[in-house]
């Protein structure tokens, strides 16, 4: 589930509206035989790749995967049967598709004598998948909020090469100059942006970005575009880079928090010459730092 997880992740900034998802097939005596993910909406899901990998080899073994298998025909058939078809006789999955529609897959691969086991290494499969889901439960993207602090302590304009390092995983970008852009040009299957409206509001521009099938947007942003949606409660995370500084240092200017009141910080880690910081907002009551 691990190496499912981790394959998952080379889906994201493509796949939306669709999951991000990944699978292992083991053979029957435990061997891996094949893997896949899913790329972009219209394309095989990640189930469909993986048995197609590992051939006649599937047949008797396990098939592990981070979301329940598709029970519904949409672009693409339902990958229940594709795992039906294959001869797969268990399936290990993370997580459970709340988009399911009637029953879900898994419980149309126990009706069909395939042993499922479900809820396996769920906390981790988050990780990934997290995002999507937060987006299914609020009706609009999740959102990241991407800065550097300057020496000063103060929130500005990330650099080109910070943007493009998060934006790879990121369906959309707020720019400082408000230009709202495809992260990675052209490299969804369905998508579309809204019109651009300079006075949109933060709340229908993620309306309307939503409705296109956009799961994730990034503010690369000083505070001045960023606050909009902080007032608002719409920012979910943020990645602060700190500029170096001295081991001795004093501020010339009045220092803002590092991370928004109400923020939790998740990890702290040395990056380059300066520190990279991530929080998440655990409650939707927040604000910009006074």
């Amino acid at each position: 589930m691990h190496r499912a997880i981790a394959l998952s992740a080379l889906g994201l900034g493509r796949t939306s509206p669709n999951p991000p998802v990944g699978c292992v097939i083991l053979d029957p005596t435990g061997r891996v035989v094949g893997e896949g993910h899913h790329e972009r909406k219209g394309e095989p899901h990640a189930e469909v790749h993986a048995l197609a990998a590992a051939g006649e080899h599937a047949r008797g073994g396990t098939a592990v995967v981070t979301l329940e298998p598709c029970n519904h025909h949409g672009r693409t058939p339902p990958c229940h049967q594709a795992l039906l078809d294959a001869g797969i006789a268990r399936t290990v999955i993370a997580l459970i598709d709340p988009t399911s529609r009637d029953e879900g897959g898994a419980a149309r691969l126990r009706a069909a004598g395939v042993e499922v086991e479900v809820g396996v290494l769920a906390d981790t499969a988050r990780l990934v998948l997290g995002p999507w889901l937060d987006s299914l439960t609020t009706g609009r993207p999740h959102v990241t909020w991407l800065y550097r602090t300057n020496p000063d302590g103060n929130p500005v304009t990330p650099t080109a090469s910070q943007v493009r390092a998060l934006a790879a995983g990121m369906d959309v970008v707020v720019h400082a100059d408000g230009s709202v852009v495809e992260a990675r040009p052209n490299s969804h299957g369905a998508f579309s942006l809204p019109t651009p409206q300079p006075s949109r509001q933060p709340a229908e521009l993620l309306a309307a970005l939503y409705d296109g099938g956009t799961r994730t947007v990034l503010i690369a942003t000083g505070p001045s575009i960023a606050a909009r949606f902080i007032h608002n409660g719409l920012i979910d995370r943020t990645v602060a880079h700190l500029d170096p500084v001295g081991p001795s240092h004093r501020p010339s200017t009045r220092t803002q928090p590092l991370v928004p009141t109400g923020f939790v910080v998740d990890t702290v880690t040395r990056e380059g010459h300066g520190v990279r910081v991530e929080a998440h907002r655990p409650t939707r009551q927040n604000h910009l730092p006074q």
